[in-house]
């Protein structure tokens, strides 16, 4: 069987801590990045199309990705992108993005799954050319959608919530987070936004709900999968590690190309449930080290 080809587009930088007590940390990390790495620990040797300098952070970035397995399909830019907290002597974190998301002159070869996320979504100008890009590979495309909100990066919120629904109407299988939906519409349970997703489009929408575990909404029935047991060192990199046992899930159903898309659609929930306890068991791995530390395939079997 050949195995399928996929692409992660999305940004990579470097996560600058601050701590209270004087000291810097960088680690490399973004949101589609860290879906990339766990695919390219899960074995599925994926592609990740990103915006990188030929900086030191660059470097760093092209490394750690190749260490697991990711291959680096970079539009080069001026300066690689960095995200820096100043954390408070609790440990509260303030953010600062210094980043440049473009897909300029980007023609990645046609995938059969396609991965997006975060803030590829919703920064310009490479948010227009992301939704080019799923257009022209929507037929033969199987398209996985994460928003991963960073409200420190968007100055407008109706107008990001109208990017989110574009991309939410174009994917098949939609992952968020209940504190992403609450930020999109304050006015209305999570399940209410999902259901309304779901209506516009997508087979399957998944929502995480922390240490309560995941519920989706999907064509034969909602379903809801209890979290897995975790000592919790932090939850960096947990939705991510989570996003992509999703989709190493649906590649070891078969449900990884745009033909697929009538399967998923009838999929019973049976099935699907077993890739979201999957999905757990690698958000638990995660959550239980430092920093995005998703798990590779011989901690899950």
């Amino acid at each position: 069987m050949i195995a399928p080809r996929v692409l992660v587009v999305g940004e990579a930088l470097i996560d600058v801590v601050h701590r209270a007590d004087g000291t810097i940390d960088e680690n490399p990390g973004g949101s589609p990045a860290n879906v990339a790495i766990t695919l390219g620990r899960l074995g599925r040797s994926p592609q990740l199309l990103t915006a990188l300098g030929q900086d030191d952070h660059g470097q760093l970035l092209r490394k750690w990705l190749a260490e697991s397995g990711v291959t680096a399909v970079p539009i080069e830019i001026a300066r690689t992108a960095t995200a820096t907290a100043e954390l408070d002597a609790t440990g509260a974190a303030t953010y600062v993005f210094d980043i440049e998301w473009t897909l300029a002159g980007a023609h990645p070869e046609r995938a059969d799954l396609v991965h997006v996320g975060s803030i590829a979504g919703l920064l310009e100008p490479g948010a227009t050319d992301l939704l080019r890009l799923l257009d022209q590979q929507h037929d033969d495309t199987l398209v996985t959608y994460d928003p991963n909100i960073r409200p420190a990066l968007i100055p407008d919120q109706d107008i990001a919530r109208q990017q989110v629904e574009a991309l939410v109407r174009r994917a098949d299988v939609v992952k968020a987070s209940d504190e992403d939906l609450r930020w999109l519409y304050p006015d209305r349970d999570p399940r209410a936004s999902a259901r309304a997703w779901h209506g516009s489009g997508p087979a399957i929408v998944i929502v995480t709900e922390g240490a309560d575990g995941a519920f989706a909404i999907t064509e034969s029935g909602e379903i809801h999968v209890p979290g897995r047991p975790a000592d919790v060192v932090d939850t960096v990199g947990a939705g991510d590690a989570f996003m992509g046992a999703i989709i190493d899930g649906l590649i070891d159903a078969g449900w990884s190309t745009g033909s697929a898309r009538a399967a998923l659609r009838t999929t019973d929930t049976s099935h699907l449930m077993s890739i979201l306890d999957w999905a757990a068991r690698a958000a638990a791995v995660t959550v239980s080290r430092r920093g995005a530390n998703p798990p590779h395939r011989g901690e899950l079997v």
